[in-house]
């Protein structure tokens, strides 16, 4: 099976208070112990706190993420929408995800479910549910731009009569 595209865009304004929170744990740890011991106390909090908080937030968004990889495209879209609901509901996390998930990520965490339900809806075949669902991330996120692309190549082919049956990568 082929890999599954992986698209990650970076906010680089986000990784500061990444790093004003890493300074911070490593700051109170010297301050703690005045010893070099109290900065590897600080860093090891700081690194228990990162991971913990991405394994634990995000469960559904990387389920979907795995199932997608794997080829279990409509099991992950039913992930991905459980990332959606969740997010909806916990909108704070997800606002704060550069603290609350130590994630650096531009996309929200919703507009990522939303990307990657079109994005297994296309892959099973349901090209109209993909186009539904890019347009729905389009409403919601206006500056998206990979739902903007993928609602362009989806109309380009619809434009050709471009089979994607018989298309060989």
């Amino acid at each position: 099976m082929p890999r599954v595209p992986t698209v990650r865009q970076i906010s680089w304004l986000a990784t500061i208070p990444q790093f004003l929170a890493l300074a911070t744990a490593v700051a109170i740890g010297w301050l703690a112990t005045q010893s070099a011991d109290g900065l590897l106390w600080g860093s090891a909090v700081y690194l228990v706190y990162s991971f913990g908080s991405r394994m634990l937030i995000p469960r559904a968004h990387r389920r979907g993420v795995r199932l997608s990889q794997s080829g279990q495209f409509e099991e992950a879209i039913h992930a991905h929408q459980q990332s959606y609901e969740f997010f909806t509901r916990h909108a704070w996390l997800d606002r704060f995800r550069s603290l609350t998930m130590m994630s650096p990520s531009a996309l929200s965490f919703r507009e990522m479910a939303l990307l990657n339900i079109a994005f297994a809806y296309s892959q099973i075949g349901n090209g109209p549910m993909a186009k539904a669902s890019y347009q729905r991330a389009l409403q919601e996120f206006p500056d998206s731009g990979i739902a903007s692309s993928a609602l362009k190549m989806i109309a380009s082919a619809e434009g050709s009569g471009f089979d994607t049956k018989n298309a060989r990568p």
